[in-house]
């Protein structure tokens, strides 16, 4: 009895242990899960926001690909829940099942103990040979005995259910795991299929001509631009110029010179107009020779 105590004992420090370890390393597989999850969330967010900056073919494809992984982080959330409810949980209770099971143990240990002890004190009765204490010692360690069988009897029917349990629970538990696993990647490769497609969609050729036709508009823009402000600065340059041109001839010296000879030449012409109506009362006045 003492060796069937300590080896269901062994084999609820091992369960414990084993599956207390299950529970943190599978409780840290799904944050880091969650975690993947949360960067997925932001590169989508990401790609989108490039989408916006580039061709409509690169954009299109883009989007669809942001879209299709966002889908992806959708399954992998439900992924997230359903580990925590079918795989850690059931894992955590066995922290409860395994604690009732060493009280159940000690209980039993205690039985035991007492059987022992009451065999010691009957044996040392007898050696005495008082008959009726040894009747009582006797009856007693019956009763201890018949005490302490019957726990033991009980727990090795719980450690039985217990170990049943544990069975189905371990087959349960990682089969789950794999369900849930595979449910995840086979969606997960059927929307990532998709997602390719649509960047392999993305016509290279027309979003070629779209780069080059943004191209040349964009280093035309400034060439026109600055022909139109030659051209504006040009004509601005040649008014400004006629009327300078204008003003210039209207006050020239030339002009002003061609004034004064007209008037020196309207005052020769009197001078000799004068001279010669002189000459004529001259001539008029010459005296007669005596």
């Amino acid at each position: 009895r003492d060796n069937q105590n300590k080896y269901i004992q062994s084999t609820v420090a091992n369960v414990e242990k084993y599956f207390g370890e299950f529970c943190g390393l599978f409780a840290a597989y799904v944050r880091k899960t969650a975690r993947l999850r949360d960067k997925s969330d932001l590169l989508v967010k990401e790609i989108r926001t490039y989408a916006e900056t580039e061709t409509p073919n690169v954009k299109s494809g883009l989007v669809n690909f942001a879209d299709q992984l966002a889908t992806v982080q959708d399954y992998r959330q439900a992924q997230v829940e359903r580990l925590e409810a079918k795989v850690i949980e059931p894992f955590k209770k066995y922290g409860n099942i395994t604690k009732l099971k060493r009280e159940e143990l000690k209980v039993s240990l205690a039985a035991g103990k007492r059987e022992a002890k009451q065999t010691a004190q009957v044996e040392r009765i007898r050696q005495r040979n008082p008959s009726d204490r040894q009747i009582i010692a006797e009856s007693d360690l019956q009763r201890v005995t018949v005490d302490a069988t019957r726990i033991a009897r009980q727990l090795e029917e719980t450690m039985d259910d217990f170990e049943k349990h544990k069975i189905k629970d371990i087959k349960k538990i990682f089969g789950d795991f794999i369900t849930i696993e595979m449910a995840f990647h086979a969606k997960a490769l059927e929307v990532y299929t998709t997602a390719y497609q649509h960047v392999q969609n993305i016509d290279e050729d027309e979003d070629m001509e779209a780069y080059r036709s943004s191209l040349h508009f964009e280093t035309t823009q400034p060439r026109l631009s600055l022909v139109s402000a030659n051209f504006l600065k040009s004509t601005n340059g040649n008014n400004s110029t006629i009327s300078m041109l204008r003003s210039s001839k209207e006050n020239t010296p030339g002009s002003t010179c061609k004034l004064q000879l007209d008037d020196e030449e309207e005052e020769d012409d009197d001078g000799i107009e004068e001279e010669e109506e002189d000459e004529e009362e001259e001539e008029e006045y010459v005296p007669k020779n005596t």
